[in-house]
Order: structure tokens, then sequence, then C-alpha cells
């Protein structure tokens, strides 16, 4: 995916409990799909979809199993849609399944690849993009009260310590996107130091 100028990520969410639609696409799949293909007509260039919460306070779902039972049957439709798919999540074995089906374009990960084998499973997948975001602490407990000495310079270091493991492993620079991670263990002071 070139990324010469701004690309629009349209988000669907799988999730019952989803903070930004309150579950709405998560009831079945073709109510997904019909919101993933109004993304596309309203000017997305990307269809990122999850299948875990990560609003404050959230639980991880069980093993895995119900995280790829709400993606799959939606990755496998939109894969026959000729757009760029990024999958949102932060499980190895979600990731390798997905990848395994097929139609996935981007690893979008909210732990920045830490779970175990992640980063050598993507090494081993050269036309795969990897997303690599900060997030302090964990979704249950990430805003309850988020420190740092110095926002930026931390959240620098974190993403160019990942970024430098995958690329250790395999994964070619250009294949990695960073993100800050706005809201992920950040209250709004950090945030807008971000930004800034």
């Amino acid at each position: 995916i070139a990324l010469d100028k701004p690309k629009i990520m349209g988000i669907v969410n799988l999730t019952p409990d989803s903070f930004s639609d309150g579950g709405t696409y998560s009831q079945n799949v073709q109510i997904a799909l019909a919101h993933a293909e109004q993304l596309l007509k309203d000017g997305a260039d990307i269809l990122d979809i999850g299948g875990e919460s990560m609003r404050p306070g959230s639980d991880d779902v069980s093993l895995g199993e119900e995280e790829w039972a709400r993606v799959q049957p939606v990755l496998a439709e939109v894969a026959k849609w000729n757009v760029p798919v990024s999958l949102d999540t932060r499980h190895t074995a979600i990731m390798e399944k997905a990848l395994a089906q097929g139609g996935v374009d981007i690893i979008n990960d909210v732990a920045a690849l830490n779970d175990d084998g992640a980063v050598a499973l993507l090494a081993q997948q050269p036309k795969t993009g990897v997303c690599l975001m900060h997030m302090q602490g964990l979704p249950k407990t990430m805003q309850l009260n988020p420190q740092y000495q110095d926002v930026v310079e931390e959240v620098a270091r974190y993403l160019k310590a990942r970024a430098a493991e995958c690329v250790q492993a395999g994964i070619a620079p250009e294949r990695i996107t960073l993100d800050p991670g706005f809201c992920f263990g950040k209250n709004l002071q950090h945030n807008i130091t971000l930004i800034q």
C-alpha cells in the first residue's frame, strides 16, 4: 500500500461493546458488510476489521476463539472486494489464522507485536504491512491514572525499540507504520502534547 499521500482507514468494529459504535455492527455479518461498503463509498481507502474491544475497562475475549469467530466471516468476504484490508488484533494466533485464510494486507496491533511469536510470524510475510501502536498498560487499566515524565520522548522511545526489533527480525522498514496510540493509556494533556 503506497503511503505517498494520506489514507483514510474505515473502522469495522465487530465487538458488542465497542466504544465508537456501541456494538451496532457486531449483530450479524450482513450488517457489518453493509457498514464496510458504506465506508468505502464515503471515501475509505483501507478497511480495518477488529474483533476485540479496546475500550477502557474492557476484558480480553476468551482464548481468541471468540475474536476469530467475529472477524473470520467478514475477513473472508471483504477479501473478495479488491480493497486493502487491515486486521486489528494483538494476538498471534488470530494473525496466523487470518494470514493463512488470505486477504489481509496489514496487521494493526495495539500491542506493537508484543505477543509471543508475532514478530517472527510477520517477518515471514514479506507483503504484509505492520502498524505498531503505543499503549501504556492494558485496556482494563490503561485509563485509570496514566503517568509519564515526558510523553513524547517515552512514546517515541518505545516505538523506535519495537520497530528496531521488527527490522532486526527481517521486517522491512517500509512495511512498518507507527501509531502513538492517542487515548490508549494517555490523558487529554498527553494526547494534546503528542499532537503538538
